[in-house]
């Protein structure tokens, strides 16, 4: 299926200064300034909405779409590649600032997109249920592509903090290579961190990324990071846009062939994740 090119311009004064760079290098994440507005992320939430109803605006359903009453209401509602559904999720998903960024950030000249995720954490009311999101490195997943030359940007749709589960970050993790660090549907994070295996020198310190709504975090794919439980009255409401450098090819690595990206690929190792499926959020040339 093919796409009209994103409309929108970079907003240049929302782009990371050398500093910003430095830190996302010493760190492995960074924060953006607001890049989205009210209205924006009123349509964001509407369409979300929409998608969990079943309305797929462009035709073609996303992966592990949450219906209602399909699953526990209870439990953290998780859809990859909501960019096949719905228009204005893909120009989220596709948003050339957020590309402009992790180009600066990954000093890279192209980036594309790896796939979406929309989320949802309910509201708990108090911290004793689950929807946490254990710790983890994404690279841990997506072991399909040759190097961890991939990043996330985090979009929060609310304004997130401790009390609603806002993401969590270890710093300096991404320069610890591949860890065994856990799982995503983990919920005992506690022991999570105990089990956690530290390299000599470093230590395991975790950073909760406060955030107004609008705004964007980076992390590296290497990144150790998490979330606890909502235990505010609202549900927290996200999008992680996966995203990859250019120069990203396929390892064949059996580790990573479970992954939809892989079999996209149809047993082309050592070939770049290019064309219709993995759209360009910047390019240099262009830009």
């Amino acid at each position: 299926m093919l796409y009209m090119q994103h409309p929108t311009a970079i907003r240049e004064s929302c782009l990371p200064t050398e500093r910003d760079i430095e830190l996302f290098e010493d760190n492995g994440y960074w924060v953006s300034p607001v890049l989205f507005t009210h209205d924006e992320l009123e349509r964001i939430r509407e369409r979300q909405d929409a998608l969990y109803r079943g309305e797929y605006e462009l035709g073609r359903e996303p992966i592990c779409n949450w219906l209602e009453g399909r699953d526990s209401p209870s439990a953290l509602r998780k859809t990859d590649n909501s960019h096949w559904a719905d228009g204005t999720l893909r120009r989220l998903a596709t948003d050339p600032t957020i590309g402009a960024i992790a180009a600066r950030l990954m000093k890279a000249d192209v980036i594309r997109l790896w796939h979406d995720q929309l989320l949802y954490k309910p509201a708990r009311g108090s911290g004793k249920e689950s929807a946490n999101v254990g710790w983890h490195q994404d690279f841990v997943y997506w072991q399909c592509a040759q190097e961890p030359t991939l990043i996330t940007a985090w979009v929060a749709f609310h304004d997130v903090d401790l009390s609603n589960g806002c993401m969590q970050m270890v710093p300096r993790s991404h320069k610890w290579g591949l860890l065994n660090v856990g799982d995503f549907f983990e919920q005992n994070m506690e022991k999570q961190q105990e089990q956690m295996e530290v390299p000599e020198g470093e230590r395991l310190t975790t950073v909760p990324i406060v955030m107004k709504a609008g705004q964007v975090s980076f992390h590296h794919a290497l990144t150790i990071h998490g979330s606890g439980a909502n235990t505010s009255g609202g549900p927290r409401r996200s999008m992680a846009v996966h995203l990859m450098t250019g120069d990203t090819t396929y390892s064949g690595r059996q580790r990573g062939e479970g992954h939809f990206n892989a079999k996209l690929m149809n047993g082309r190792v050592g070939e770049r994740f290019e064309g219709d499926a993995w759209p360009v959020l910047y390019d240099a040339a262009k830009a």
